[in-house]
């Protein structure tokens, strides 16, 4: 016949056993955590890198041009004389082309005297004297500017000599869009959604989907030309395009 367990014994058990059921939760839970956690450093080890694309046509709200004209002549007074014949007749121009006085000033007037020159042979036969002027005209006003500079033969017809000495040149107006920070919140929005587009799609064909953001650029805003055989900035018609690039983690 066996003898019955003392209570002593058996209240130096009850707390064994409770310690045993305790310690098996805390391994089984620590288990699961170290599970979880090693499923979610596998999955940071997944990513895809993806560029989202935005683009935007904007019109130039700034132009500036400079305009060269040339006289010469042998008596200084009479070559002084027509220039400023010149002057207000280009002054003229552009004001009927909309552009307003205040607009238009004067940037460079420069006199060469062949006679004076210190080195090397004057030019034999060639009036003595070169007077150039440079009137820069500055508007935001784009059309004006663009007009002005798509009907200058009306100056040829009055006879003003554009260009400098020696070749003519005359630069084309310069056209500048200020307002990138107007329009630049909403195109990184544009290219970051078009990133994620991307990226889900790329999770999708390989039985993935797209997690949170590993990492992002925003790039850097561009202004081209709109239109081939341009450059930026001769042309008011401009694209501002930004690129955008993302890494998102991918999860199971």
């Amino acid at each position: 016949m066996t003898e019955p367990k003392s209570p002593c014994l058996q209240s130096n058990l009850w707390p064994v056993m409770v310690g045993l059921i305790f310690l098996s939760l805390a391994v089984g839970f620590s288990g699961e955590k170290l599970l979880a956690g090693l499923k979610q450093f596998r999955s940071y080890d997944r990513f895809v890198v993806v560029k989202g694309l935005s683009t935007k046509d904007v019109v130039a709200d700034q132009g500036v041009w400079v305009l060269n004209f040339t006289v010469t002549g042998d008596q200084l007074a009479a070559a002084q004389a027509l220039i400023e014949s010149h002057e207000k007749n280009v002054r003229a121009y552009l004001v009927s082309q909309g552009l307003l006085d205040d607009q238009i000033m004067l940037q460079n007037f420069t006199v060469s005297d062949n006679q004076a020159k210190t080195y090397g042979e004057s030019d034999q036969g060639a009036p003595r004297y070169v007077l150039t002027e440079a009137l820069l005209a500055r508007s935001s006003d784009v059309g004006a500017v663009l007009r002005a500079s798509q009907n200058i033969a009306e100056l040829v017809k009055e006879g003003v000599t554009l260009g400098t000495p020696n070749g003519g040149w005359n630069p084309a107006p310069q056209y500048t869009f200020t307002k990138i920070n107007e329009i630049k919140p909403d195109m990184i929005a544009e290219a970051t959604k078009n990133a994620r587009v991307a990226a889900e799609q790329f999770a999708k064909d390989s039985g993935q989907a797209v997690g949170k953001i590993r990492s992002a650029n925003q790039g850097v805003l561009q202004i081209e030309p709109r239109d081939p055989g341009v450059t930026e900035g001769e042309t008011p018609y401009k694209s501002v395009r930004v690129v955008s690039t993302v890494e998102y983690y991918l999860e199971d």
